[in-house]
């Protein structure tokens, strides 16, 4: 029996990997499915030929995958998986077995279920061409990002097209989007659905509440250390501040539009 740990703090990716897991990974068993860096760190240290795959995400809830690298030695197949493709670099150096950018793909699963079931077979670990290959093949990717959310309001269809809106946030398990112009419209998808789906060439998740347009920015200053505090258009009620562990991703995103 092929023992699988999930470590994904999202609960809708959470859903959809285990789908994935349930439909193609016969002969398996998921053994935990863990949320943060801190708790990851000690199930390997309390569970060290625990998992024989590792399913996991780069944004935890208390910081990013590589810190757990950092702290425990991992002698298992891990597959990252992200929403982007700028991890894929520090994937690597991690020597991580395959690269799934998320939405992640029934075809894109199997590709790295079986090159798991190969390593393990011949108790290989990754290469640096099996890592490079699978990086080159999300790069190659021509994604389509969502162009417009159709929102039911009444007996009214609203449309909104991607490019009107300034940021997108959570409050109280709903999730809404704003315009440009101020408008906000509850939408039908959760926060992490959003973020799966917009371009992050244009978007950018700051914390777990909030995504913002790279037009939106106004102005960003520090706050409380590492920390930056952004002024969006048109305002915010509440201040809007980049996470921590989101920080130094943040400064390249910018710095790369």
């Amino acid at each position: 029996m092929i023992k699988i740990l999930i470590v994904e703090d999202e609960i809708p990716a959470q859903i959809n990997l285990k789908k994935l897991i349930d439909k193609h990974c016969t002969n398996s068993v998921i053994v935990s499915t863990i949320s943060s860096v801190r708790s990851t760190i000690k199930w390997l240290e309390d569970n060290p030929d625990g998992a024989d795959v590792i399913f996991m995400d780069v944004e935890l809830s208390d910081g990013v995958c590589f810190d757990i690298f950092d702290k425990v030695s991992v002698n298992t197949q891990v597959v990252i998986t992200t929403a982007y493709d700028n991890y894929a670099v520090k994937a690597f150096r991690i020597n991580s077995t395959d690269y799934l950018l998320k939405p992640i793909t029934d075809s894109d699963f199997v590709s790295a279920w079986e090159r798991c079931l190969e390593r393990m077979e011949h108790h290989n670990t990754p290469t640096m061409e099996n890592l490079l290959d699978a990086i080159s093949k999300v790069g190659g990717k021509d994604k389509e990002y969502k162009k417009r959310f159709i929102v039911k309001t009444g007996e009214k269809i609203i449309i909104i097209p991607v490019e009107d809106i300034a940021y997108c946030y959570s409050e109280e398990k709903s999730t809404y989007a704003v315009n440009f112009a101020g408008t906000r419209r509850l939408l039908d998808y959760s926060l992490d659905m959003v973020q799966e789906v917009l371009d992050p060439k244009r978007f950018f998740r700051v914390s777990r509440s909030c995504i913002v347009s790279i037009n939106a920015i106004e102005n960003i200053s520090k706050h409380l250390g590492t920390r930056l505090k952004l002024q969006l258009n048109p305002r915010t009620e509440e201040d809007v501040v980049v996470s921590r562990s989101r920080t130094s991703d943040f400064l390249v995103w910018l710095d790369s539009n």
